[in-house]
């Protein structure tokens, strides 16, 4: 039963990775269908993750007070709500 909003995907994993995720998943009362959803949700964590380390890696050189600053104008400028009306 596929749509647009899916891929179809084929990986290889490891037979230990494998059992391991299929222990996990059947412990948790999960059933075979369940897999896919739970790649998708591995994938997407580790995507955020990675996204997250590269920006961290970009503020290094920042000195506390600089990152706290750009924080702050940041939010300053996604809560006036004028910028809803620029769009």
């Amino acid at each position: 039963m596929s749509d647009d909003t899916t891929a179809r995907w084929t990986v290889s994993v490891s037979k230990e990775t494998d059992i391991s995720v299929r222990s996990f998943l059947a412990q948790r009362g999960m059933k075979k269908g369940d897999l896919s959803k739970f790649i998708e949700e591995a994938v997407k964590w580790r995507v955020f993750d990675q996204t997250l380390a590269e920006a961290r890696n970009k503020f290094t050189d920042l000195s506390l007070e600089a990152l706290d600053s750009i924080i702050d104008e940041a939010v300053a400028w996604a809560r006036d709500p004028t910028m809803a009306q620029r769009g």
